[in-house]
C-alpha cells in the first residue's frame, strides 16, 4: 500500500502548488495585464524558477487558460452542489447570485482576468472556456425560467436576461469594499430584488415606455 499512499501525497502536493501558482499569477495578470505580464514576473511573484514553471504548463496562454478554467469549474460545482436543495425559485436564483457573488468576491484577482483577459485566448483554449461560459449561463437560464413559471409572468428572454444579470454581478469588483458597503448575503439579497422586482416596481408599472431620443455628440 506504501506505493499508493505515496502517488496520493505526491499528486496532493502538485495540486497544492499548482493552486498556489495560479492564484500568484492571477495577480500578476490582474496587475499588470496578460500580455504586459512576462514569465519571469511571474516566477518572481511564485518564488520558483523558470523552469520550475514549465515543469507545470508549458506556455503563458495555457496557464491564463488554467485561471479562467479554474474558476468557471470551481464556482460551477460549488453552485451545483447546493443549488438543488431549494425549491422556491426566487430562493434557487438568490443562492445563485449568492454563489456568484460568494466565490469572485473571495477571488478578486481570477474576477479580474475573466473579465477583461477573455479575448486573450485562441484556439482550443478559447473554445473551452467559452463552452464553460455557456454552460454557467445556461444553469441561470434554466433558474429564470423556474421564476418566471412559477409567477406566470409574461415571458421574458432568459438568455439575455442572465447576460444582464450576470453583468451586474461581475463588474462588483470595480466598487465593492466590504468595510464600508453591506455583507454579501445582504448584497445577493439586493442584487436579487432589484433584479426581479426592478427599483421601483410601482412606477416600472405605471410610467409608460418611450423611444430613446437619439443625441448629437
Amino acid at each position: 500500500m506504501a506505493p499508493i499512499e505515496t502517488t496520493r501525497l505526491a499528486s496532493q502536493r502538485y495540486d497544492a502548488r499548482l493552486n498556489e501558482i495560479l492564484r500568484v499569477s492571477a495577480q500578476v495578470f490582474a496587475e499588470k495585464g496578460f500580455h504586459n505580464a512576462s514569465m519571469r514576473d511571474i516566477a518572481r511573484a511564485a518564488r520558483t524558477s523558470l523552469s520550475g514553471l514549465y515543469y507545470y504548463f508549458r506556455t503563458k496562454e495555457e496557464l491564463l487558460y488554467l485561471i479562467s478554467s479554474y474558476a468557471f469549474d470551481r464556482v460551477t460545482e460549488l453552485l451545483e452542489q447546493q443549488l438543488s436543495e431549494y425549491s422556491d425559485p426566487r430562493e434557487k436564483l438568490r443562492f445563485f447570485v449568492f454563489n456568484h457573488l460568494h466565490f469572485f468576491i473571495r477571488h478578486w484577482n481570477e474576477t479580474k482576468v475573466l473579465a477583461h483577459e477573455a479575448d486573450s485566448l485562441r484556439g482550443k483554449y478559447f473554445d473551452e472556456i467559452m463552452a464553460k461560459k455557456r454552460r454557467y449561463v445556461a444553469l441561470m437560464e434554466q433558474v429564470l425560467d423556474d421564476v418566471q413559471r412559477a409567477q406566470q409572468r409574461r415571458r421574458k428572454d432568459a438568455r439575455l436576461s442572465a447576460l444582464c444579470l450576470l453583468g451586474m454581478m461581475n463588474w462588483i469588483y470595480t466598487w465593492y469594499d466590504p468595510k464600508k458597503d453591506t455583507n454579501i448575503h445582504r448584497l445577493a439579497d439586493v442584487m436579487t430584488s432589484l433584479f426581479l422586482d426592478g427599483f421601483d416596481s410601482r412606477e416600472a408599472n405605471t410610467v409608460p415606455s418611450a423611444p430613446f431620443q437619439e443625441q448629437r455628440l
